[in-house]
Protein backbone atom coordinates (compact mmCIF):
# COMPACT_ATOMS: atom_id res chain seq x y z
CA UNK A 1 0.00 0.00 0.00
CA UNK A 2 2.80 2.40 0.72
CA UNK A 3 4.07 2.03 -2.73
CA UNK A 4 0.63 2.37 -4.52
CA UNK A 5 0.12 6.13 -2.64
CA UNK A 6 3.96 7.01 -3.26
CA UNK A 7 3.69 6.32 -6.64
CA UNK A 8 0.52 8.64 -7.09
CA UNK A 9 2.10 11.31 -4.82
CA UNK A 10 4.92 11.27 -7.51
CA UNK A 11 2.63 11.54 -10.16
CA UNK A 12 0.62 14.03 -8.81
CA UNK A 13 3.83 15.97 -7.84
CA UNK A 14 5.36 15.48 -11.25
CA UNK A 15 1.63 16.05 -13.55
CA UNK A 16 2.60 20.44 -12.87
CA UNK A 17 5.46 19.37 -15.75
CA UNK A 18 3.08 17.80 -17.97
CA UNK A 19 2.05 19.50 -20.68
CA UNK A 20 -1.89 17.75 -20.41
CA UNK A 21 -2.75 19.70 -24.11
CA UNK A 22 -0.63 17.10 -26.11
CA UNK A 23 -1.49 14.68 -24.05
CA UNK A 24 -5.21 14.91 -24.38
CA UNK A 25 -5.11 15.84 -28.38
CA UNK A 26 -3.07 12.52 -28.68
CA UNK A 27 -5.56 10.34 -27.29
CA UNK A 28 -8.47 11.95 -29.03
CA UNK A 29 -6.58 11.56 -32.34
CA UNK A 30 -5.85 7.80 -31.36
CA UNK A 31 -9.28 7.02 -30.24
CA UNK A 32 -11.33 8.77 -33.44
CA UNK A 33 -8.22 6.60 -35.32
CA UNK A 34 -9.83 3.54 -33.33
CA UNK A 35 -13.26 3.91 -34.25
CA UNK A 36 -12.12 4.50 -38.07
CA UNK A 37 -9.85 1.71 -38.56
CA UNK A 38 -12.79 -0.13 -36.96
CA UNK A 39 -15.62 1.19 -39.60
CA UNK A 40 -12.63 0.75 -42.29
CA UNK A 41 -11.93 -2.72 -41.42
CA UNK A 42 -14.58 -4.71 -40.71
CA UNK A 43 -16.40 -6.04 -43.40
CA UNK A 44 -12.78 -6.16 -44.85
CA UNK A 45 -11.58 -8.64 -41.59
CA UNK A 46 -14.85 -10.72 -42.22
CA UNK A 47 -13.68 -11.61 -45.79
CA UNK A 48 -10.44 -12.17 -45.18
CA UNK A 49 -10.48 -15.82 -43.53
CA UNK A 50 -6.70 -16.34 -44.56
CA UNK A 51 -5.40 -13.63 -42.59
CA UNK A 52 -8.28 -12.82 -39.76
CA UNK A 53 -9.85 -16.00 -39.81
CA UNK A 54 -12.93 -13.82 -40.57
CA UNK A 55 -13.02 -12.18 -37.53
CA UNK A 56 -14.38 -8.67 -37.95
CA UNK A 57 -12.47 -7.52 -34.69
CA UNK A 58 -9.06 -8.37 -36.39
CA UNK A 59 -7.55 -5.13 -37.24
CA UNK A 60 -9.23 -3.09 -34.30
CA UNK A 61 -8.26 -5.53 -31.08
CA UNK A 62 -4.73 -5.31 -32.76
CA UNK A 63 -4.89 -1.41 -32.98
CA UNK A 64 -6.18 -1.31 -29.07
CA UNK A 65 -3.02 -3.12 -27.96
CA UNK A 66 -0.96 -0.89 -30.08
CA UNK A 67 -2.74 2.28 -28.72
CA UNK A 68 -2.23 0.58 -24.61
CA UNK A 69 1.80 0.01 -25.42
CA UNK A 70 1.89 3.78 -27.08
CA UNK A 71 -0.30 4.69 -24.04
CA UNK A 72 2.38 3.02 -21.76
CA UNK A 73 5.70 4.42 -23.58
CA UNK A 74 3.95 7.56 -23.13
CA UNK A 75 3.14 7.45 -19.62
CA UNK A 76 6.67 6.62 -19.01
CA UNK A 77 8.71 8.94 -20.84
CA UNK A 78 6.50 11.83 -19.51
CA UNK A 79 7.05 11.06 -15.58
CA UNK A 80 10.14 8.58 -15.36
CA UNK A 81 12.38 9.38 -18.26
CA UNK A 82 15.18 12.48 -18.01
CA UNK A 83 15.59 14.08 -20.84
CA UNK A 84 19.60 13.96 -19.94
CA UNK A 85 19.09 10.47 -20.97
CA UNK A 86 18.29 10.68 -24.12
CA UNK A 87 21.81 13.05 -24.92
CA UNK A 88 23.99 10.60 -22.67
CA UNK A 89 26.76 9.58 -25.24
CA UNK A 90 26.52 5.78 -24.80
CA UNK A 91 22.49 5.82 -25.46
CA UNK A 92 23.23 7.75 -28.89
CA UNK A 93 26.00 5.01 -29.78
CA UNK A 94 23.42 2.18 -29.14
CA UNK A 95 20.41 3.78 -30.87
CA UNK A 96 22.21 4.62 -33.47
CA UNK A 97 24.40 1.12 -34.30
CA UNK A 98 21.09 -0.96 -32.91
CA UNK A 99 18.83 0.91 -35.95
CA UNK A 100 21.84 0.56 -38.50
CA UNK A 101 21.84 -3.33 -37.98
CA UNK A 102 18.34 -3.13 -38.23
CA UNK A 103 18.24 -1.53 -40.94
CA UNK A 104 20.83 -3.83 -42.78
CA UNK A 105 18.97 -6.57 -41.56
CA UNK A 106 15.72 -5.99 -42.61
CA UNK A 107 17.16 -5.46 -46.33
CA UNK A 108 18.14 -8.68 -46.22
CA UNK A 109 16.17 -11.00 -44.06
CA UNK A 110 13.10 -8.83 -43.91
CA UNK A 111 9.36 -9.55 -44.48
CA UNK A 112 8.03 -8.35 -47.88
CA UNK A 113 4.46 -6.75 -47.40
CA UNK A 114 2.22 -5.47 -50.33
CA UNK A 115 5.91 -5.81 -52.66
CA UNK A 116 8.29 -3.93 -50.01
CA UNK A 117 10.74 -5.57 -47.95
CA UNK A 118 11.08 -3.21 -44.85
CA UNK A 119 9.21 -5.70 -42.22
CA UNK A 120 10.64 -7.77 -39.71
CA UNK A 121 8.02 -10.67 -38.35
CA UNK A 122 8.44 -10.73 -34.76
CA UNK A 123 5.54 -12.61 -32.26
CA UNK A 124 3.30 -12.71 -34.78
CA UNK A 125 3.69 -9.22 -35.54
CA UNK A 126 5.71 -7.09 -38.46
CA UNK A 127 7.84 -4.81 -36.89
CA UNK A 128 9.01 -2.05 -39.68
CA UNK A 129 12.34 -0.81 -38.66
CA UNK A 130 12.37 2.45 -40.66
CA UNK A 131 8.86 3.61 -38.53
CA UNK A 132 11.41 3.67 -35.25
CA UNK A 133 14.51 5.34 -37.88
CA UNK A 134 12.52 8.49 -37.52
CA UNK A 135 13.06 8.85 -33.72
CA UNK A 136 16.26 7.91 -33.67
CA UNK A 137 16.57 10.28 -36.75
CA UNK A 138 15.45 13.29 -34.37
CA UNK A 139 17.17 12.18 -31.54
CA UNK A 140 20.76 11.67 -33.08
CA UNK A 141 20.59 14.68 -35.28
CA UNK A 142 19.90 16.83 -31.84
CA UNK A 143 22.28 15.49 -30.11
CA UNK A 144 24.91 16.70 -32.56
CA UNK A 145 24.15 19.85 -34.09
CA UNK A 146 23.40 20.78 -29.66
CA UNK A 147 27.15 19.34 -29.41
CA UNK A 148 28.42 21.67 -32.36
CA UNK A 149 26.20 24.38 -30.94
CA UNK A 150 29.02 26.87 -30.82
CA UNK A 151 30.62 26.22 -34.28
CA UNK A 152 27.77 26.49 -36.06
CA UNK A 153 28.50 29.70 -37.37
CA UNK A 154 30.92 28.79 -39.04
CA UNK A 155 31.29 27.54 -42.83
CA UNK A 156 32.42 24.46 -42.02
CA UNK A 157 31.71 21.08 -44.28
CA UNK A 158 32.18 19.07 -41.18
CA UNK A 159 28.67 20.06 -40.80
CA UNK A 160 27.37 17.42 -43.34
CA UNK A 161 28.90 14.58 -41.43
CA UNK A 162 26.21 13.85 -39.01
CA UNK A 163 23.62 14.09 -42.08
CA UNK A 164 25.97 11.56 -44.44
CA UNK A 165 25.48 9.00 -41.60
CA UNK A 166 21.91 8.99 -41.43
CA UNK A 167 21.76 9.83 -45.33
CA UNK A 168 23.07 6.02 -45.81
CA UNK A 169 20.46 4.83 -43.58
CA UNK A 170 17.78 6.63 -45.10
CA UNK A 171 18.98 5.32 -48.58
CA UNK A 172 18.31 1.91 -46.98
CA UNK A 173 15.07 2.88 -46.32
CA UNK A 174 14.21 4.20 -49.51
CA UNK A 175 15.40 1.27 -51.24
CA UNK A 176 12.38 -0.69 -50.17
CA UNK A 177 9.90 2.17 -48.76
CA UNK A 178 9.99 5.57 -50.66
CA UNK A 179 7.47 7.08 -48.93
CA UNK A 180 8.63 6.58 -45.14
CA UNK A 181 12.33 7.77 -46.75
CA UNK A 182 10.76 11.18 -47.61
CA UNK A 183 9.23 11.78 -44.04
CA UNK A 184 12.43 11.48 -43.14
CA UNK A 185 14.40 13.62 -45.56
CA UNK A 186 12.18 15.91 -44.82
CA UNK A 187 12.93 15.30 -41.16
CA UNK A 188 16.53 15.92 -41.73
CA UNK A 189 16.11 18.90 -43.68
CA UNK A 190 14.28 20.68 -41.25
CA UNK A 191 16.65 20.27 -37.93
CA UNK A 192 19.39 20.74 -40.35
CA UNK A 193 18.71 24.21 -41.51
CA UNK A 194 17.06 24.68 -38.08
CA UNK A 195 20.13 24.24 -36.47
CA UNK A 196 21.12 27.69 -37.29
CA UNK A 197 23.84 26.50 -39.91
CA UNK A 198 24.15 30.08 -42.21
CA UNK A 199 22.11 30.13 -45.11
CA UNK A 200 25.25 30.91 -47.55
CA UNK A 201 26.54 27.36 -46.01
CA UNK A 202 22.79 26.27 -46.83
CA UNK A 203 22.70 27.29 -50.42
CA UNK A 204 26.42 25.85 -51.19
CA UNK A 205 25.26 22.37 -50.12
CA UNK A 206 22.22 22.77 -52.04
CA UNK A 207 24.28 23.64 -54.89
CA UNK A 208 26.47 21.01 -55.00
CA UNK A 209 23.59 18.59 -54.47
CA UNK A 210 21.47 20.19 -57.13
CA UNK A 211 25.01 19.86 -59.62
CA UNK A 212 25.65 15.99 -58.71
CA UNK A 213 21.74 15.51 -58.82
CA UNK A 214 22.33 16.57 -62.60
CA UNK A 215 25.34 14.91 -63.10
CA UNK A 216 23.62 11.47 -62.32
CA UNK A 217 20.80 12.16 -64.50
CA UNK A 218 22.62 13.03 -67.12
CA UNK A 219 24.40 9.75 -66.74
CA UNK A 220 21.34 7.71 -66.04
CA UNK A 221 19.74 9.09 -69.21
CA UNK A 222 22.94 8.53 -71.32
CA UNK A 223 22.93 4.71 -70.15
CA UNK A 224 18.96 4.05 -70.16
CA UNK A 225 17.32 6.80 -72.42
CA UNK A 226 15.17 7.94 -69.65
CA UNK A 227 15.91 8.94 -66.18
CA UNK A 228 12.58 7.62 -64.90
CA UNK A 229 11.88 3.88 -65.00
CA UNK A 230 8.84 2.69 -66.62
CA UNK A 231 7.14 2.10 -63.28
CA UNK A 232 8.21 5.57 -62.42
CA UNK A 233 6.58 6.72 -65.32
CA UNK A 234 3.55 5.06 -65.05
CA UNK A 235 3.03 6.10 -61.68
CA UNK A 236 3.73 10.21 -62.61
CA UNK A 237 0.70 9.66 -65.66
CA UNK A 238 -1.50 8.37 -63.03
CA UNK A 239 -1.22 11.23 -60.82
CA UNK A 240 -1.39 13.59 -63.99
CA UNK A 241 -4.29 11.79 -65.21
CA UNK A 242 -6.04 9.19 -62.66
CA UNK A 243 -9.20 8.70 -64.82
CA UNK A 244 -7.43 7.78 -67.57
CA UNK A 245 -7.35 4.30 -66.01
CA UNK A 246 -9.73 4.50 -63.61
CA UNK A 247 -9.63 0.49 -62.82
CA UNK A 248 -6.09 -0.15 -63.36
CA UNK A 249 -3.09 1.86 -62.59
CA UNK A 250 -5.35 4.77 -61.38
CA UNK A 251 -8.01 2.21 -59.64
CA UNK A 252 -6.77 3.80 -55.93
CA UNK A 253 -6.43 7.72 -56.51
CA UNK A 254 -9.59 7.49 -58.20
CA UNK A 255 -11.61 5.55 -55.27
CA UNK A 256 -10.01 7.83 -52.75
CA UNK A 257 -10.88 10.37 -54.91
CA UNK A 258 -14.93 9.38 -55.34
CA UNK A 259 -14.61 8.74 -51.39
CA UNK A 260 -13.62 11.84 -50.24
CA UNK A 261 -16.52 13.83 -52.85
CA UNK A 262 -19.30 11.57 -50.87
CA UNK A 263 -18.57 12.77 -47.70
CA UNK A 264 -19.57 16.53 -48.39
CA UNK A 265 -20.37 18.60 -45.35
CA UNK A 266 -21.33 16.25 -42.60
CA UNK A 267 -20.70 13.11 -44.16
CA UNK A 268 -22.82 9.51 -44.97
CA UNK A 269 -22.41 8.94 -40.84
CA UNK A 270 -20.42 6.61 -39.59
CA UNK A 271 -19.95 3.23 -40.58
CA UNK A 272 -22.09 4.21 -43.26
CA UNK A 273 -19.67 4.44 -46.09
CA UNK A 274 -19.71 2.75 -49.18
CA UNK A 275 -16.13 3.22 -50.82
CA UNK A 276 -14.67 1.07 -47.88
CA UNK A 277 -16.47 -2.20 -48.89
CA UNK A 278 -14.44 -3.25 -51.74
CA UNK A 279 -13.50 -0.31 -53.58
CA UNK A 280 -10.73 1.65 -51.76
CA UNK A 281 -7.56 -0.85 -51.24
CA UNK A 282 -6.08 -1.00 -47.37
CA UNK A 283 -9.05 1.90 -46.28
CA UNK A 284 -7.85 1.09 -42.67
CA UNK A 285 -4.43 1.95 -43.84
CA UNK A 286 -3.26 4.55 -46.03
CA UNK A 287 -6.64 5.30 -46.94
CA UNK A 288 -8.18 5.63 -43.37
CA UNK A 289 -8.40 9.72 -44.06
CA UNK A 290 -10.60 9.02 -47.21
CA UNK A 291 -13.04 6.51 -45.62
CA UNK A 292 -13.27 9.32 -42.51
CA UNK A 293 -13.91 12.05 -44.88
CA UNK A 294 -16.49 10.25 -46.53
CA UNK A 295 -18.56 9.07 -43.01
CA UNK A 296 -17.90 12.54 -41.31
CA UNK A 297 -17.50 14.71 -43.69
CA UNK A 298 -15.99 18.15 -44.31
CA UNK A 299 -17.04 18.81 -40.66
CA UNK A 300 -15.07 15.57 -38.89
CA UNK A 301 -11.87 16.53 -41.12
CA UNK A 302 -11.56 20.23 -40.10
CA UNK A 303 -11.77 18.87 -36.08
CA UNK A 304 -9.35 16.17 -36.97
CA UNK A 305 -7.17 18.91 -38.55
CA UNK A 306 -7.32 21.38 -35.96
CA UNK A 307 -5.98 18.62 -33.51
CA UNK A 308 -3.12 17.64 -35.76
CA UNK A 309 -2.57 21.59 -35.80
CA UNK A 310 -2.72 21.77 -32.04
CA UNK A 311 0.17 19.17 -31.17
CA UNK A 312 2.43 20.67 -34.30
CA UNK A 313 1.67 24.57 -32.79
CA UNK A 314 2.91 23.23 -29.39
CA UNK A 315 5.92 21.54 -30.28
CA UNK A 316 7.08 24.60 -32.83
CA UNK A 317 6.37 27.12 -29.51
CA UNK A 318 8.73 25.04 -27.45
CA UNK A 319 11.20 24.81 -30.13
CA UNK A 320 10.93 28.49 -30.26
CA UNK A 321 11.26 29.13 -26.59
CA UNK A 322 13.51 26.86 -25.15
CA UNK A 323 16.96 27.57 -24.19
CA UNK A 324 18.44 24.19 -24.68
CA UNK A 325 19.47 23.84 -28.01
CA UNK A 326 19.29 19.67 -27.78
CA UNK A 327 15.04 20.14 -26.69
CA UNK A 328 14.21 23.10 -29.36
CA UNK A 329 16.07 20.52 -31.94
CA UNK A 330 13.79 17.68 -31.04
CA UNK A 331 10.71 19.64 -30.44
CA UNK A 332 11.26 21.16 -34.21
CA UNK A 333 11.93 17.49 -35.12
CA UNK A 334 8.70 16.11 -33.93
CA UNK A 335 6.49 18.99 -35.49
CA UNK A 336 7.92 18.37 -38.84
CA UNK A 337 7.51 14.62 -38.17
CA UNK A 338 3.76 14.86 -37.86
CA UNK A 339 3.24 18.16 -40.38
CA UNK A 340 5.43 16.72 -43.20
CA UNK A 341 3.98 12.82 -43.26
CA UNK A 342 0.73 14.60 -42.57
CA UNK A 343 1.08 16.22 -46.13
CA UNK A 344 2.90 13.15 -47.45
CA UNK A 345 -0.74 11.07 -46.94
CA UNK A 346 -3.28 13.71 -47.29
CA UNK A 347 -1.26 15.10 -50.51
CA UNK A 348 -1.52 11.31 -52.10
CA UNK A 349 -4.96 10.87 -51.74
CA UNK A 350 -6.18 14.34 -52.58
CA UNK A 351 -3.93 14.24 -55.76
CA UNK A 352 -1.63 16.63 -54.56
CA UNK A 353 1.23 14.83 -54.92
CA UNK A 354 1.96 11.21 -55.82
CA UNK A 355 1.26 8.29 -53.73
CA UNK A 356 3.66 7.14 -51.99
CA UNK A 357 1.85 4.99 -49.04
CA UNK A 358 2.77 6.14 -45.93
CA UNK A 359 0.19 5.86 -42.84
CA UNK A 360 -1.95 9.19 -41.66
CA UNK A 361 -0.41 9.49 -37.98
CA UNK A 362 -2.24 7.92 -35.00
CA UNK A 363 -5.57 7.41 -37.32
CA UNK A 364 -3.99 4.67 -39.86
CA UNK A 365 -3.35 0.93 -38.45
CA UNK A 366 -0.17 -0.04 -37.70
CA UNK A 367 1.30 -0.97 -34.66
CA UNK A 368 5.19 0.33 -35.64
CA UNK A 369 3.69 3.34 -36.71
CA UNK A 370 1.75 4.04 -33.57
CA UNK A 371 4.43 3.14 -31.78
CA UNK A 372 7.05 5.24 -33.72
CA UNK A 373 4.52 8.48 -33.29
CA UNK A 374 4.19 7.96 -29.27
CA UNK A 375 7.53 7.91 -28.78
CA UNK A 376 7.55 10.78 -30.74
CA UNK A 377 4.89 12.52 -28.50
CA UNK A 378 6.88 10.89 -25.37
CA UNK A 379 9.65 13.24 -26.43
CA UNK A 380 7.65 16.03 -26.95
CA UNK A 381 6.59 15.70 -23.52
CA UNK A 382 9.93 15.50 -22.07
CA UNK A 383 11.20 18.55 -23.91
CA UNK A 384 8.15 20.85 -22.41
CA UNK A 385 8.77 19.53 -19.31
CA UNK A 386 12.41 20.80 -19.81
CA UNK A 387 10.90 24.00 -20.99
CA UNK A 388 8.15 24.30 -18.32
CA UNK A 389 11.50 23.66 -15.39
CA UNK A 390 13.38 26.51 -17.18
CA UNK A 391 10.51 28.96 -16.45
CA UNK A 392 10.19 27.96 -13.14
CA UNK A 393 13.83 28.45 -12.23
CA UNK A 394 13.75 32.04 -14.12
CA UNK A 395 10.75 33.42 -11.77
CA UNK A 396 12.18 31.78 -8.88
CA UNK A 397 15.69 33.58 -9.82
CA UNK A 398 17.34 30.47 -10.15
Amino acid sequence: MTFIKDFFNYVKVYSKYVDFTIVITYVLLSLIGLVMIYSASMVIASKSEGITGGNPNHYYVRQLISMILGYIVVFIMAYFMSGEFLRNKYFQMLATAGIFVLLIFTVIFGTEVNGERNWIRLAGFNFQTSEFFKIVTILYLSYIYDRKKNRLKQLEWGHLAPVGFIGICTMLVISNDFGTGLVIIGIILGIFIYSGIPMRFLFKVGGALSLAAGVVGVIIYMIKGSILSPHQQARIDTFLHPFNDPTGTGYQLTNALVSISHGGISGTGLGNGVMKLGYLPEPHTDFIFAVTAEELGLIGVIVILSLYLIIVIKALRYAAISQDKFYSLICMGVAIYISFQLFVNLGGISKLIPLTGVPLPMLSYGGSSFLSISIAIGLLIISAKHVKKEKIAERAGV
